[in-house]
């Protein structure tokens, strides 16, 4: 394992274990609205601070983008190293006892994301991912599905969040409807980062959604393409983690999802 993915595996175990004594008496947690529909909890603040802890001390020059406490102060375009962090992926599922919610963590080199951890502290799965050395599930190696056709074809996706802007959610329903007359089943579990990390196990054949963030899909996209599946963004380029639109899935379910999507660019 590159040790900079092995410094990454050792902060989300950290987290998740903060996140895990939370489990047992969530009536205890404090929850805060960001806004409507859009939650925080001190449990998600607390899980961020150990992975930074982990990560700065390791490589105390590398630049932080993390979902609650924002961009490191030396975060800027010549920054070579950047490490893109989202400690509780699914914090309304996690407040709610749903057990569907991760951590993850990614490192973007020189513009390119390079390592990838997404790890489920409910079962213990640990996805792992380096470019160019493939994508592995508790160390055993991942492909995406070989599901052929969207019509045999079980997608993931996610409804917008925030303050429920009504034309994106107009907009997101017509791709819903779209979506499910033209495959076999669609599943809203409320965790991106696992969605992701199922399009590159073969649980799903596919994923889609917008207005995620960079933290949402980082690790999540390199996990997909290093198990052989295509990434993109609704116009089919490669610009998602700036637009926060995208599309995953294995190579022929990709295609007839991006024709069927592409519409909603």
């Amino acid at each position: 394992m590159h040790p900079m993915l092995n410094t990454a595996v050792k902060a989300a175990r950290r987290a998740a274990s903060i996140i895990n004594r939370a489990t047992f008496d969530l009536e205890k947690v404090t929850v805060t609205a960001k806004q409507q529909n859009d939650f925080v909890t001190e449990v998600d603040k607390a899980a961020e601070q150990a992975i930074i802890e982990v990560l700065l001390t390791a490589y105390p020059t590398h630049a932080i983008l993390a979902e609650e406490s924002g961009p490191s102060s030396n975060l800027n375009d010549e920054s070579e190293f950047v490490w893109i962090i989202d400690p509780l992926d699914g914090t309304t599922n996690f407040i709610h006892g749903f057990p569907q919610y991760a951590v993850s963590i990614a490192l973007q080199h020189k513009g390119l994301v390079t390592q990838a951890v997404v790890y489920d502290p409910v079962h213990n799965d640990l996805f792992t991912a380096s470019k160019g050395g493939g994508a592995f599930l508790n160390n055993k190696r991942l492909r995406v599905s070989k599901t052929d056709r969207l019509a045999k074809a079980l997608i993931g996706t996610g409804f917008v969040g925030g303050d429920r802007d009504p034309v994106l959610l107009q907009n997101f329903l017509k791709m819903f409807e779209v979506m499910t007359m033209n495959c076999h089943g669609l599943r809203r579990p409320g965790a991106a980062t696992l969605d992701l990390a199922y399009v590159a196990a073969g649980r799903y054949d596919g994923f889609f959604e917008k207005n995620l963030n960079a933290w949402d899909i980082a690790a999540g996209a390199l996990l997909v393409t290093e198990a052989g599946g295509l990434v993109s963004d609704f116009s089919g380029e490669t610009g998602y983690l700036d637009s926060g639109d995208i599309i995953a899935g294995n190579p022929r379910v990709f295609a007839q999802m991006l024709h069927l999507l592409q519409p909603f660019a």
